[in-house]
């Protein structure tokens, strides 16, 4: 919707100064899924340590548009420390998929952002190679198919959407942060659990693109979640992903 293109200038979510902590770096396993000529790279976080016998639920994160390009690392500074801190692998082991959009891509939603737009209804070429990436996994490790999540910031907000409308039998579970999606989507999409993020004064993606969203799945008859941040500008996703509340909620999911 035209309404919800966002210019590229304000939708960039991490600046130079910022550093992929520690834990990040060190614990997500390095990759490239190559699909033709098209590559995607991807960091993979898995439970340590891994039991063959176990299935574990799988988390895709999205970025946001500052953490595009090819260097594979940028993706993990926001949110990825904390998925990947000790607490939080020991007491909720899973696999956690974090892929980088190419430069001149999006994930999906927000169609300005792409050097060359996605016809509409068809997923892009980052989140369509995201979610093969999500088969190659399931195919490689024992997967609980009944909970994979999704969840985004920004750019990554709006992607987490976008991967909802289209590939809705995939979640068990969805966390978009200060995003937006299309309304007429959330008839698709109402018997998933969502909890959606947004900062009250946020004046890159305004609140009330989240706002909309919960309004339309509660007219469809679904019951989301949503938490907004008074005072909070685009950064919402911070306090979001060092909330022990947040991971609870997510793991606890689980598909009928």
């Amino acid at each position: 919707m035209i309404r919800h293109l966002i210019c590229f200038c304000v939708l960039l979510t991490a600046m130079p100064q910022l550093v992929v902590a520690d834990n990040a770096v060190d614990r997500f396993e390095t990759r490239t899924f190559q699909d033709g000529d098209y590559k995607l790279p991807y960091r993979l976080l898995k439970p340590k340590p891994l039991d063959a016998q176990q299935k574990y639920p799988l988390v895709i994160f999205l970025h946001g548009a500052g953490e595009r390009g090819n260097d594979n690392e940028k993706q993990l500074v926001h949110g990825m420390n904390d998925f990947a801190s000790d607490e939080i692998m020991a007491k909720y082991p899973a696999f956690v998929i974090a892929p980088q959009c190419p430069t001149g891509e999006a994930w999906g939603g927000i169609r300005r952002l792409a050097s060359s737009p996605t016809p509409e209804g068809q997923l892009t070429s980052a989140l369509a190679a995201t979610l093969k990436v999500v088969d190659t996994v399931r195919k490689e490790f024992s997967i609980d198919d009944k909970r994979i999540y999704i969840t985004g910031l920004s750019m990554g907000g709006y992607g987490t959407w976008d991967a909802l409308a289209k590939r809705t039998e995939l979640f068990a579970a969805a966390a978009p942060i200060c995003g937006g999606g299309d309304p007429a989507s959330a008839e698709k999409m109402k018997n998933i659990p969502i909890w959606a993020f947004h900062g009250a004064e946020d004046k890159t993606v305004p609140a009330d693109r989240s706002r909309e969203m919960i309004a339309a799945l509660k007219t469809a008859g679904a019951s989301p979640k949503y938490t907004e941040y008074p005072g909070v500008g685009h950064n919402s996703w911070t306090e979001t992903y060092k909330n022990p509340e947040f991971y609870a909620w997510l793991f606890a999911q689980r598909k009928p």
